[in-house]
C-alpha cells in the first residue's frame, strides 16, 4: 500500500499540469451534480405561513408641519341647545377641564333605556342557567296527572252510563211453552255490575228456582237457550248475565230477556245519555292526550335545564347590550365639550340658550403647546374623530417618535387641481425640545384596534369580483429544504372563500372562513423551462448540452366555495 501511494506521489510529481487539470474536471462534476439535485426551476412552489391570532392596528397616515403655538376652534360633535358656559375670554383652562355642555336630555334617556336593557338580558340569562323550578316541575306533573285522571273519570261515566242504559232497559218476561199457566215466579234483575279484566260487565239474575230454561231475545238480534249457571253475553254490548245454578235448562216454562224499544220514555233517555258520554270521552281523550304530551315535552325539557345553544344567544344579546350602552354613553360624552389640551380661551361667541351644532363655534383656545398640522384626502378623513390616538415621527430626528391624539378637523375641505384635503391638528401627549417649528412630521392616526383576532399576512387575500379568499391545500405541504423557498407541490391549491375584517401593514383580520392554525400560501412562485450546459468531458471537448426539463406550469382556477 505504501508502494502505491509513492508512485501516485511521483507521477502527480512527474505530471502537474495534468494533474491540476483532472482535479478541475473532478471539481466541474461535483458543481453540475450539486446544480443538478438542487435546481427548482423546473418547479412550481409555494410559500405558506399559517393563520394565527394577534392585534391589528388600523391606521390612516399623513404628513404635515409642526407649530410654535397655535388656536383651536372648540365645535361639538352634535346638536343641542347650549346649557352650560363654564369660561370666558382669558381663562386659563387645563386639558380635559370641562367648558361647555349641551341639552342632552334625549342622551340620558337614550343610557337609561340602554341599561335596562342590558339588566334584563342579564336576568334572562340567570333565569335561563337557575335549576328547575320546584314549582314549575309540580305545575306540570300536576297537569299531566290531571289529565290523566280526566281520561280514567271519563271512562267510568261511561260505564256507568252504558250500565244505568242497561239496568233500565233489561225485562224478564216468564212464558210456558205449552200454553199452560206459569207456573213459577220470574226472577228479578238487581243491576249489580261486576267488571272483570276485560271490561265488561255482568249482570247477575237473582230469584227462587224452579221448572224452567231461559232464552235470550231483543238483544241486538242474540236468541237462544241458557244453561244454568251460564255467563252468556247480551250481543255485542259489552254486558252478560250471569244465571243462577238453581235453574233447570229445560223445561215448559220459559225466562226471556229483553230489551225494550229505544225510543221508549226511560230507556230512550237512558241510552241517549250514554251516546252522549261516549261522544264526551272522544274530546276528553283528544284534550287530554294533548296536554299530557305538552306537558311532558316541557317537563322533560324544565328537568334537562337550558339549552346551550340558548345560553349562547343569551350571552350575545348581553354583549350587544353592552355595546349599545357604551355607545350611549360615548353619545352622552359628547354633550360635554371639555378643553383638549392646556390654554388660554381667547374668546367665546355663544350665550345659554342659542342652538349649537357640528359647525358652531363655541370658543377658542390658544396654547404654546406645539401642534401637528397634517392634510388627509377624503377618503381617509372620513376615518378620522376627534380624541383618536396619534403616532408621531419627524424627518429631521429619526430615532423620536411622539404619542398625540386628534383635536380638530375641518368641517369644510380645501380643493386644489381637482383634489380635496382636509386640514387634522394633533395636539402633542408630552412637549419635547428637539422638536422645532416649521418641521416636517409624519402622522399615524390609529383609527381602529382588534385583539386576540385570526390573522393572516396581506399576500394571502386574494380577490376575485367582490368575494376574497386564500389558497390553501387539504393536505398540509411539508416544511421547505433548507435553502431552498417554499414548498413544491404537483397538486394545486384550492381557494377557499374568507370574510376578512380591518387590516393593517402586514395582517389582515380573518372574521370567517378560517380556524387557527390552517396553513395557507402567501406566495406561489411559478418554474420557467430552463436549459442546463452539458459537463465538460474528461477527454478535453464538451459532449453537448443536456436539455432542462420544463418547469410547472401556474394554474388559474373559479373560486370555490365552502
Amino acid at each position: 500500500m505504501k508502494n502505491f501511494f509513492n508512485k501516485i506521489k511521483s507521477y502527480i510529481s512527474a505530471h502537474k499540469k495534468l494533474s491540476v487539470f483532472i482535479l478541475i474536471i473532478i471539481l466541474l462534476f461535483g458543481y453540475w451534480g450539486y446544480k443538478k439535485i438542487t435546481n427548482t426551476s423546473g418547479e412550481t412552489r409555494y410559500v405558506l405561513s399559517t393563520v394565527t391570532k394577534g392585534t391589528i392596528i388600523s391606521s390612516v397616515a399623513g404628513t404635515g408641519q409642526v407649530s410654535a403655538s397655535n388656536q383651536i376652534d372648540l365645535k361639538p360633535t352634535v346638536s343641542g341647545a347650549i346649557t352650560y358656559i363654564g369660561v370666558k375670554p382669558g381663562d386659563q383652562v387645563l386639558a380635559g377641564e370641562h367648558l361647555f355642555s349641551l341639552d342632552n336630555k334625549d342622551a340620558q334617556k337614550t343610557v337609561r333605556d340602554a341599561e335596562a336593557n342590558l339588566q334584563s338580558a342579564q336576568i334572562s340569562l340567570a333565569k335561563l342557567q337557575e335549576p328547575a323550578d320546584k314549582v314549575s316541575l309540580l305545575q306540570y306533573q300536576n297537569a299531566i296527572a290531571q289529565a290523566q285522571e280526566n281520561k280514567k273519570n271519563q271512562d267510568l261515566a261511561v260505564k256507568n252510563a252504558y250500565s244505568n242504559y242497561l239496568n233500565n232497559g233489561l225485562q224478564v218476561i216468564p212464558t210456558n211453552t205449552t200454553g199452560s199457566n206459569i207456573n213459577f215466579t220470574a226472577p228479578t234483575i238487581t243491576g249489580t255490575y261486576t267488571g272483570n279484566t276485560e271490561g265488561n260487565y255482568y249482570i247477575s239474575i237473582h230469584g227462587s228456582g224452579g221448572n224452567a230454561y231461559f232464552a235470550v231475545s231483543g238483544i241486538e238480534n242474540t236468541t237462544g237457550l241458557m244453561t244454568t249457571g251460564a255467563a252468556i253475553p247480551l250481543g255485542t254490548l259489552g254486558l252478560y248475565i250471569q244465571f243462577p245454578n238453581n235453574y233447570t235448562s229445560s223445561g215448559i216454562n220459559q225466562l226471556t230477556i229483553q230489551i225494550p224499544n229505544k225510543q221508549s220514555n226511560s230507556y230512550g233517555s237512558s241510552y241517549n245519555s250514554y251516546q252522549s258520554a261516549l261522544q264526551n270521552q272522544q274530546q276528553v281523550n283528544i284534550d287530554s292526550d294533548r296536554t299530557i304530551v305538552s306537558n311532558t315535552e316541557s317537563l322533560n325539557k324544565l328537568q334537562a335545564g337550558a339549552d346551550s345553544l340558548d345560553i349562547q344567544s343569551s350571552q350575545l344579546n348581553i354583549t350587544q347590550k353592552e355595546n349599545a350602552l357604551a355607545d350611549a354613553k360615548q353619545t352622552l360624552s359628547d354633550y360635554y365639550i371639555t378643553a383638549p389640551f392646556s390654554g388660554i380661551i381667547a374668546s367665546v361667541p355663544v350665550e345659554v340658550g342659542e342652538d349649537a351644532s357640528s359647525g358652531t363655534i363655541l370658543g377658542t383656545i390658544i396654547t404654546s403647546k406645539k401642534i401637528a398640522t397634517v392634510s388627509l384626502n377624503e377618503v381617509d378623513v372620513a376615518k378620522i374623530a376627534l380624541g383618536q390616538k396619534v403616532t408621531l415621527t419627524f424627518d429631521a430626528i429619526p430615532d423620536l417618535t411622539i404619542s398625540g391624539k386628534v383635536v380638530e378637523i375641518d368641517s369644510v375641505g380645501t380643493v386644489a387641481q381637482g383634489v380635496v384635503s382636509y386640514n387634522v391638528k394633533i395636539s402633542f401627549d408630552a412637549n419635547n425640545d428637539s422638536v422645532k417649528p416649521g418641521m416636517s412630521v409624519s402622522a399615524e392616526i390609529i383609527t381602529n384596534v382588534v385583539q386576540d383576532v385570526l390573522t393572516v399576512p396581506n399576500s394571502a387575500i386574494k380577490n376575485q369580483g367582490n368575494i376574497s379568499y386564500v389558497e390553501m391545500f387539504d393536505t398540509p405541504l411539508p416544511v421547505p429544504v433548507a435553502g431552498v423557498q417554499g414548498s413544491p407541490s404537483k397538486i394545486l391549491p384550492i381557494q377557499q372563500e374568507v370574510t376578512i375584517g380591518i387590516s393593517d401593514t402586514t395582517s389582515t383580520q380573518i372574521i370567517s372562513g378560517l380556524k387557527e392554525g390552517d396553513q395557507i400560501v402567501t406566495k406561489t412562485i411559478t418554474g420557467t423551462a430552463t436549459t442546463t450546459a452539458a459537463a465538460p468531458s474528461i477527454f478535453g471537448a464538451a459532449t453537448g448540452s443536456r436539455g432542462g426539463a420544463a418547469g410547472g406550469a401556474g394554474a388559474t382556477r373559479a373560486l370555490r366555495g365552502n
